[in-house]
């Protein structure tokens, strides 16, 4: 099947097109049912080959299906023939479908361009089609634009010709895609510039900016033109098309789209300043285009074959791209990053009730959208970097070359990757990956050891690990879970590895002294937690003190506990002792897990009336590494020590360190004075202290640093950061600025979001205001997943059990479909903060204070 059709755009926000679909009709009938929504069809017809044109005399629309009916006078016959349509659409705000993006010319003129977003289910609001992903055809567009304007799209140009009626209107006609899903399609009109280089492949690779910041597109360029060749070799196969774009989109809900051959971004994940971009940006930006290339094989070359399977592209590219990121920068140490990035991440969300197989099945639009969550993304990639460690590179790299070979410009599912990886490995893949992916949750290990003569007996049992507490029920599920384990002997490499098909084993570790400590799931690579009897979990805490565990066991082994501290199966107490052997902790990602796990602690605990003993505790932790590190970059620093800094100093900032806090305002004054402009990478942890202990005219210089800030990524720092404000007038202005002319619709949800997150009162004044503002937000996001990050960042730090009440009440009133299981989530989870609270406040509160009493000696 192919498509082939002219669209053109004009000022008012209107799009025209005629489209021509080469069509096979199997059995005879006299009606034809498409996709299509918001869009008008003018008239329509069907020419069987070598025959009279017919014209379809009705066109019944079912909006709430997204479908059109065509119906015909007479009956079309099988065979093949055209099916030729004239639409009008519109060019909506909404950030999906065929979309209007508003930008500031360079002279400050406010203009718009035309772009496209249409993963999952928008294809139809651009042009009617059969927008499945499993229907694929080829595409042959020609787009009708204005002259002096960039016109792309995912093939490279072949013709250029004036436009008949007018002279200042072009039509630039692209060459035919291969065969692809219409999901993928995509056309960009509007202003760039852009830089090129060719890969050493010969693709010819460009970066489009906004006019006058070409510059900012050279490192995305040199992560693309690494990245491309790099997934030629891992995957054998060449890059299908013969250039690729990746261009920056003003207005843009997702962080990138991949579509094929002209990827589109949010300014912020492509485009690096080398004077105002901060270490983090670069690492993003580098993630993100590894993200999205990968992509370019695997979703687009094969693609899946339904949406219950989103979690195969999803999972498989945030997996890949810190292999690809590995690989381009070896200093970013970015395995032990992805651990806390997604891995953790995606084990707190999965312990809930309300979580979901990675494998769902998907019916209405709404449904789809609801699975872009961190399951399909960081679960996927989690379980797919344990497969990985379990087949090995090699034969996995085997059977990655197997499948793309077999199903290139085809569609498959999640079974036909297992056959392909079982082929290659001789591994049971499809048995040990069914009870990851078909079943929702995770095992925790629990294990107990036994010195018997010169060997160590263990005895492991799986139970399902909840984040309520223990598991309750019949039939607890079971998994397959590769199992390593290592010992202080040689703490970087396995001793042992073994799958546990049951739900108890004992295993012997032969020739362990007595003295030596074991430990399980080496590189926290498995997908589980692991329980330690507290024998053996003594055994192991010097070696946090010490370093002698490897960083990201280290990182592992305190978020476990964490975790089983929140979920109620050992004491919150437990958790700050071993918090506070970190004393000596050298590695940037480790702190990172730290400071996220105290920052979810001092949430809860702003419930209480001991917040600031919190405080107290988190300025011990941290201050002795701020110490050592200071605020100016030492020389033979790299990467990792920048997001150390920034890290630890926005920590102390925070949480009213004196002395930080005294440093960041005379820095701030500098800034602001021009005397010294603060380096990127200390912006963030300035911007924080200065307004969380500052006033209303801290608060006004950082709306005029905000307006006067030329790049995006400088505006999203300070909106990140606007909620720390205290005072409730002053939360009600960020709150207020947050849907204002000056934040761009994507980014109302971080303000607000922030808003929320930055205090007690803050918290409530946020829920406050999207519950007043409800329609505004609802209609600007529609179905979008931003919908339902606005809602899990503004109500999951509630610790009441009334305010779940609350929060399920208004959205049975205000329903919003595709963020439902995100609000049993978050009711979820404060009713588990609350019982939190209940349970392990007091105990906290007395070990606080007899600490003050009795400082630790370090």
């Amino acid at each position: 099947m192919g498509y082939s059709w002219v669209e053109s755009v004009n000022e008012d926000f209107l799009e025209e097109g005629k489209l021509e679909a080469s069509a096979q009709v199997r059995q005879a009938t006299n009606q034809i049912v498409m996709n299509c929504a918001d869009i008008d069809i003018i008239t329509a017809s069907y020419v069987p080959e070598g025959d009279e044109e017919i014209h379809a005399t009705g066109f019944n629309y079912q909006n709430e299906d997204e479908k059109v009916t065509l119906s015909f006078p007479s009956t079309l016959q099988p065979g093949t023939g055209t099916l030729k349509i004239d639409f009008v659409g519109e060019l909506n705000d909404k950030m999906k479908g065929f979309y209007r993006s508003k930008y500031t010319t360079p002279s400050g003129e406010v203009r718009y361009a035309a772009v496209t977003q249409f993963e999952a289910t928008d294809a139809r609001r651009a042009f009617p089609c059969w927008d499945e992903p499993a229907i694929k055809a080829t595409f042959d567009i020609s787009l009708v634009v204005p002259k002096d304007r960039v016109a792309l799209s995912n093939m490279n140009v072949i013709d250029r010709k004036p436009y008949p009626d007018d002279e200042n209107v072009v039509e630039v006609k692209f060459a035919r895609t291969p065969v692809m899903s219409t999901y993928l399609v995509a056309f960009v009109v509007g202003e760039y510039d852009f830089v090129e280089t060719r890969s050493k492949d010969g693709v010819c690779v460009r970066v489009y900016t906004p006019v006058g910041k070409a510059e900012q597109g050279k490192f995305a360029l040199e992560v693309a033109a690494k990245t491309l060749p790099f997934y030629k070799d891992y995957f054998n196969v060449p890059y299908p098309l013969p250039k690729i774009d990746l261009i920056a989109i003003a207005d843009f809900a997702a962080g990138a789209m991949e579509n094929w051959g002209l990827v589109t971004y949010r300014e912020t994940a492509l485009l690096i300043d080398p004077k105002n971009s901060c270490s983090s940006s670069r690492q993003w930006v580098a993630l993100v285009v590894g993200h999205e290339l990968a992509h370019q094989w695997f979703g687009n070359l094969v693609t899946m074959e339904w949406w219950t399977h989103l979690w195969l592209n999803e999972g498989f590219a945030s997996w890949i791209e810190y292999l690809c990121v590995d690989h381009c920068f070896p200093e970013y140490d970015i395995w032990t990053q992805f651990v806390s990035a997604d891995y953790t991440r995606a084990q707190e969300l999965d312990a809930l009730d309300n979580s979901h197989p990675i494998e769902v099945s998907v019916g209405h639009p709404s449904e789809v959208d609801e699975i872009f969550d961190a399951i399909s993304y960081s679960k996927g990639a989690s379980v797919i970097r344990m497969l990985h460690d379990y087949i090995g590179d090699k034969d996995f790299k085997k059977g990655m070359n197997m499948y793309l070979t077999k199903f290139q410009q085809k569609n498959a599912a999640t079974e036909d990757l297992w056959e392909s990886l079982e082929n290659a490995s001789g591994k049971p893949i499809a048995a040990v990956m069914n009870t990851w992916t078909k079943q929702m949750g995770f095992p925790l290990i629990y294990v107990e050891a036994e010195q018997v003569e010169d060997d160590r007996l263990l005895r492991l049992s799986q139970k399902k690990f909840c984040a309520s507490g223990p598991y309750v029920g019949e039939d607890c599920p079971q998994w397959m879970v590769p199992i390593t384990i290592s010992t202080s002997e040689d703490s970087s490499h396995a001793k042992m590895k073994i799958l546990m098909d049951k739900p108890e084993m004992n295993i012997v570790l032969k020739d362990v002294k007595p003295d030596q400590w074991v430990k399980l799931n080496l590189g926290t690579v498995g997908f589980y937690r692991t329980q330690y009897s507290s024998a053996m979990l003594e055994s192991l805490l010097p070696g946090i003190r010490d370093l002698s565990l490897p960083p990201v066991d280290r990182l592992g082994l305190q978020n476990d506990l964490f975790s089983l501290a929140r979920a109620g199966i050992i004491s919150t107490v437990e958790v700050l002792k071993v918090m506070e052997a970190f004393v000596n902790e050298p590695n940037y990602t480790v702190w990172s897990d730290l400071s996220c796990n105290l920052g979810i602690l001092s949430t809860l605990l702003s419930h209480t009336d001991f917040y600031e003993e919190i405080q107290e505790f988190v300025k011990d932790v941290f201050s002795p590494i701020g110490e050592r590190l200071g605020w100016d970059p030492k020389p033979g620093e790299g990467h990792l020590d920048a997001l150390l800094r920034g890290l630890v100093l926005g920590k102390l900032g925070k949480a009213g360190h004196k002395a930080t806090l005294e440093e960041a305002r005379r820095r701030f004054k500098d800034h602001v004075e021009g005397k010294q402009i603060l380096s990127a990478d200390l912006r963030s942890p300035v911007y924080l202290t200065v307004l969380k202990h500052g006033d209303g005219t801290t608060l006004d210089i950082m709306l005029k640093l905000h307006k006067q800030a030329d790049m995006q990524e400088e505006k999203n720092r300070i909106e990140r950061v606007l909620g720390a404000t205290l005072s409730p007038e002053l939360i009600q202005k960020v709150l207020t600025f947050a849907l204002s002319e000056e934040v761009r619709p994507q980014d109302t949800v971080s303000v607000i979001g922030g808003v929320a997150g930055g205090s007690k009162h803050g918290r409530k004044a946020a829920w406050k205001f999207i519950k007043d503002n409800w329609e505004e937000l609802y209609n600007r996001y529609q179905g979008g997943f931003l919908i339902s990050r606005l809602i899990k960042l503004s109500v999951e730090g509630f610790a009441v059990d009334k305010m779940a009440g609350e929060v399920k009440a208004f959205f049975e009133s205000h329903p919003a479909p595709s963020a439902e299981r995100t609000i049993q989530q978050c009711c979820e989870n404060i009713l588990l903060n609350a019982a939190w609270l209940k349970r392990d406040a007091e105990s906290i509160h007395q070990y606080l204070l007899q600490r003050k009493a009795s400082p630790p000696t370090a």
